[in-house]
């Protein structure tokens, strides 16, 4: 791990209160990623919630979790390693939408995010439904090659259609992305399944694929360090995103979110998961579903703020480590 050229830090909280200033991730300085020079990591808000099937509101989710970012800090003493001292993260702003087109709006955070892994900066992205992280994997997949995964979720997100013949939803990004070739089913594990479905057949798709599903029976007589062993097994040394679906949390600590399932992982358990990733060569990866009018007192945004520090640190180091 070596030191690195900083060139941007957060607002020190001992100089400017934190429920002062601008709202950015984490307090980072804003640029967009035209100006963006020397970036390593580029904290995103997909601002869009169009592929939502029930439920809205997480079209306000990077909005919120970049208010509640501001109570995130700068040091993380479980990992011992500040993610500022290791790249240069700048909060890159909110991708183009059209809250009224699904095809228009995946082109749009498509094209914004072609530009962004195309300056060699590594997203960390704040949604907005599920779907959003769809066009994120085509345009880190240009670069990298089929990606391997790493999903904290109730629901595997794998369906095919819904409402008739319609593909695009927060309910099929995988699905879709895998029959694109830019996730490979094999190197994905999804942690923390659960919940009713509509048929016996609905989980068959994923498994006949190779996708390593594990349900939060498993997880439960398994517990998060074998589980996370299990994650880093799976995905192997090439590149792996991760994505992380609040609804993977049980509703007591994530009630705004969209399709909320009781019974789920607790907070404390995903972070521990999350450390368990470090070494991993990791490119990008994102929180989704915080859904803020499901939730006036703004934990689910912490909560997310949180996770996404969680991500940010161990992607800065391994960021650090293939330099």
């Amino acid at each position: 791990m070596t030191a690195k050229e900083i060139l941007y830090t957060p607002i020190p909280s001992a100089e400017i209160p934190r429920y002062a200033g601008l709202s950015t991730f984490m307090r980072l300085p804003h640029l967009p990623p035209n100006e963006a020079m020397n970036v390593d990591i580029g904290l995103i808000g997909v601002p869009w919630d169009g592929g939502t099937t029930n439920r809205p509101g997480a079209r306000h989710g990077p909005r919120q979790v970049r208010e509640l970012s501001s109570l995130m800090r700068n040091y993380h003493p479980a990992l011992k390693l500040s993610p500022y001292k290791l790249a240069n993260c700048l909060d890159l702003g909110d991708t183009p939408v059209n809250p009224l087109s699904i095809e228009e709006t995946l082109h749009l955070i498509e094209t914004f995010y072609h530009d962004v892994v195309g300056r060699r900066i590594a997203p960390l992205s704040v949604g907005g439904d599920h779907l959003i992280s769809l066009p994120i994997l085509r345009a880190l997949a240009h670069r990298h090659g089929s990606l391997g995964m790493v999903q904290f979720d109730a629901h595997t997100d794998t369906w095919d259609t819904y409402f008739g013949d319609y593909k695009y939803s927060h309910g099929t990004p995988f699905r879709r992305a895998i029959e694109e070739g830019v996730l490979d089913p094999k190197r994905t594990v999804q942690i923390g399944i659960r919940g009713g479905v509509y048929d016996e057949h609905d989980g068959d798709w994923g498994l006949e694929q190779g996708i390593r599903v594990i349900t939060i029976e498993e997880y439960n007589d398994l517990g998060p360090d074998a589980v996370a062993a299990e994650a880093r097994r799976i995905v192997g040394h090439q590149p792996t995103y991760v994505t992380f679906d609040v609804d993977a949390l049980d509703p007591v600590y994530t009630p705004g979110t969209g399709t909320p399932e009781i019974g789920g992982l607790n907070t404390f358990d995903c972070q521990k998961m999350l450390r368990a990733l470090r070494g991993l060569n990791l490119i990008g990866g994102d929180v989704v579903e915080v859904s803020p009018p499901f939730d006036p007192s703004g934990n689910t945004a912490l909560v997310g703020a949180t996770m996404m520090f969680e991500i940010l640190c161990i992607l800065a180091e391994a960021l650090s480590q293939n330099q």
